[in-house]
């Protein structure tokens, strides 16, 4: 079940509606996008209604395609900083999954949203424990780095397995389908760094 307060923190960033606008800013009709993304326009469609809360890989690739960082999609201003300071209580945490539907299996919080140029995409993501038929598999371009904080996870790809404990961290292509669980009851958190390729 999502809870209430994340729900409303997600409907409050409005990242449908900038996905949105910023399709129709670069002349494009839904079809396009997906020709871009290689997402299906239902899916683009329900991101954009703000039915759906997008994962990170699909916000990814959106982003990608529409020529603007995924934090453009955490901020409420335009204002560029060199030096940003994220509180604590400011945390932007977005609930992975299709509301209603099933569940991605993590959730995730924006760490430099601030900061609309920049190379790198921080995220604290806590992964929770599914069964290994229900695992999603997501690829995008670029780099991925996870260092584990808490909990125990497994890391997928199509023909191997990683199980890493806190102070393990792992460094992969993104390109590779690859897919994460926690494998205790409590879930699993991790700083991750994405690297998009541009």
């Amino acid at each position: 079940m999502v809870s209430d307060d994340i729900k409303h923190e997600v409907k409050k960033l409005h990242i449908g509606r900038k996905i949105r606008e910023l399709r129709k800013k670069s002349g494009l009709i839904l079809q396009g996008l997906s020709d871009r993304t290689g997402l299906s326009k239902p899916l683009l469609s329900q991101i954009e209604k703000e039915v759906v809360s997008p994962p990170v890989a699909t916000l990814l690739k959106i982003s990608r395609a529409l020529h603007v960082n995924i934090g453009f999609f955490f901020q409420n201003g335009d204002m560029e900083e060199k030096v940003v300071l994220v509180r604590r209580d400011e945390s932007k945490v977005i609930d992975s999954r299709y509301f209603g539907r099933e569940e991605s299996g993590y959730y995730y919080e924006a760490l430099a949203y601030k900061k609309s140029k920049k190379y790198m995409e921080p995220f604290l993501v806590e992964f929770k424990r599914k069964k290994v038929e229900k695992l999603s598999y997501f690829s995008h371009e670029g780099e991925e780095f996870i260092y584990l904080l808490e909990g125990t996870l497994e890391f997928r790809t199509e023909n191997q397995q990683y199980i890493l404990y806190p102070g393990d961290s792992l460094y992969f292509e993104s390109s590779i389908p690859h897919a994460y669980r926690a494998l205790e009851r409590r879930n699993a958190r991790a700083l991750t760094v994405v690297y998009p390729v541009r």
